[in-house]
C-alpha cells in the first residue's frame, strides 16, 4: 500500500457510486462466522452432487432393465441430486445478499469486497482457515497477507 490510506476502515459498509458493495475488515471479520458456515454447505453440495451424479448415470443408463429395488434407488438419487442443487442456490444467494463472492466452489474460497488504493479488492478467505488472513486484487489471483498495519488497526477497533 503506498503511502495512502485507502483501504477500509470503517465500521459501516460503503457503497460506491457503481453501487458494489465495499467492506471494512471489521465488518468482514463479524461475517466471518455466517460465511464460514455457507461456504461449508457449497462445498458439501458439491462433494454430494460429484458423489451422486455417477451412480444417476449408471442407473440412467440402465433403467429400462432395473428392478423395484433399482428403480427406487434412481428415484432417492435424483431427489438427493436436486436437494443438494437446491441446498447450493440458496448458499450462492445467501452470500450474493450478504455482498460476498464465491471465488471458488470446490474448495469454499470466498471474496469479500474493499477497495485498496481505489482498486476494487477482495479479502479472501478458503473452508478451513482458522481467520481472515489474505487478501487480493479482483483482477487478480493471487493472495496476499494482509498487512500488520491493517491487523492492528482491527484490534485497536475490537478495543473502542
Amino acid at each position: 500500500m503506498s503511502g495512502s490510506r485507502s483501504y477500509p476502515t470503517s465500521d459501516a459498509s460503503e457503497s460506491p457510486e457503481r453501487g458494489e458493495v465495499v467492506l471494512s475488515l471489521k465488518t468482514v471479520h463479524k461475517m466471518l462466522p455466517l460465511v464460514q458456515q455457507i461456504a461449508q454447505d457449497i462445498v458439501d453440495s458439491h462433494a454430494a452432487m460429484s458423489r451422486l451424479h455417477p451412480e444417476e448415470e449408471r442407473l440412467d443408463r440402465d433403467r429400462h432393465s432395473l428392478d423395484w429395488p433399482g428403480r427406487q434407488r434412481r428415484y432417492e438419487i435424483k431427489e438427493d441430486l436436486a436437494r443438494a442443487d437446491k441446498s447450493l442456490e440458496v448458499a450462492h444467494a445467501e452470500l450474493r445478499d450478504l455482498g460476498v463472492n464465491v471465488l471458488d466452489d470446490l474448495l469454499g474460497r470466498v471474496g469479500f469486497p474493499t477497495l485498496v488504493n481505489n482498486r476494487r479488492a477482495y479479502f479472501s478467505w478458503v473452508l478451513g482457515e482458522d481467520g481472515l488472513h489474505t487478501w487480493r486484487f479482483a483482477d487478480e489471483d493471487v493472495d496476499r497477507p494482509i498487512p500488520v498495519s491493517w491487523l492492528k488497526e482491527l484490534a485497536f477497533a475490537a478495543k473502542s
